[in-house]
């Protein structure tokens, strides 16, 4: 054992000798996180590099057992959907960043509206908050299939609306790019809550006192909201628009349910096409984990590039 090894090994014993307490109460933590985390992960890395499908994994029918036969291919996978021989890859990538740009930013522009509404002394604030924030409070699989039923082209609310002032049935579900814009209906009214509560939270964190220094030298509501409001609101807005990047592009449920297969394969977003190949058809798990690891490889690239993007910007300040 080298000198190095045998000092890094001392200091870990020693470590948990004094810290015994805090190293137990995190153990159930990173056990539950290599169960449900790791192991799917890494197995998930393993059938990307093969050929496994329905056919040839490993399963059991009756009192028979049928070994895997599927094959190491190495890269084939990611060669395969990076290069564009698949032919959907990038389609389905194009419309995911535009759904997911277009969710984020209705998601915080409404939800900045919002919060800045609510952070006034208005009559019936306290009714208003609770009402803004039961969309966040509904499952999405039911407000997907409440919005389904709405969308519904013969017995559907918006089209019955639409016939009380005299406009004809809108087919909200199978028209391709009436469909997209349905679905980020939808997204928005689920999304808007979260934004709403950490914006509003954002605000009351912002001193007072700036925004009546600011009045009392003569600035301009737009100027005030300018530069006191969005630099206070900077370390919130850096966060929440990271994280609703993330949910929104792997949003499954919305548009898997609202949706469903009614519209083809033009409205699929990239994380509901890879459950497609892996539970719907022949089974090609091979595929689906080569697209999952491709997700999070690009979602990963963004969070670093945002993250030294938002670095930069704080030190060129």
């Amino acid at each position: 054992m080298s000198t190095l090894t045998a000092k890094t090994v001392t200091k870990t014993r020693r470590s948990f000798a004094t810290h015994w307490y805090a190293w137990a109460m995190v153990l159930p933590v990173v056990v539950v996180l290599a169960v449900l985390v790791g192991y799917p992960l890494g197995r998930g890395i393993y059938l990307s590099f093969t050929d496994a499908n329905e056919a040839n994994i490993g399963r059991v029918i009756g009192d028979f057992e049928v070994p895997a036969s599927y094959r190491f291919v190495g890269l084939d996978n990611y060669w395969h959907i990076l290069s564009g021989q698949e032919g959907s890859f990038y389609p389905r990538l194009t419309w995911t960043v535009i759904w997911t740009a277009s969710c984020v930013f209705l998601h915080y522009t409404i939800g900045l509206g919002l919060a800045m509404l609510l952070n006034r002394q208005i009559r019936g604030r306290s009714l208003y908050r609770v009402l803004l924030i039961l969309p966040w409070a509904v499952p999405a699989f039911v407000a997907a299939f409440a919005w389904k039923l709405m969308y519904n082209t013969d017995n559907g609310v918006l089209n019955a609306l639409l016939s009380k002032i005299g406009i004809g049935a809108v087919d909200w579900l199978g028209d391709p790019t009436i469909q997209k814009l349905s679905v980020i209906a939808v997204n928005t009214w689920l999304g808007v809550p979260f934004m709403m509560v950490a914006i509003l939270g954002g605000l009351q964190s912002i001193p007072r006192e700036l925004h009546e220094a600011a009045e009392m030298d003569g600035a301009s509501a737009w100027q005030r909201f300018w530069n006191v409001t969005v630099p206070g609101l900077r370390p919130v807005s850096s966060t929440i628009i990271l994280l609703g990047t993330i949910w929104t592009f792997n949003m499954f449920p919305i548009i898997y349910l609202v949706i469903g297969q009614a519209g083809g394969t033009e409205s699929e977003i990239l994380v509901t096409y890879a459950y497609r190949l892996a539970f719907q058809g022949v089974r090609d798990y091979a595929g689906s984990a080569s697209y999952g690891i491709v997700i999070l490889s690009l979602l990963l690239v963004f969070s670093v590039f945002y993250r030294r993007m938002l670095s930069r910007q704080e030190v060129a300040k």
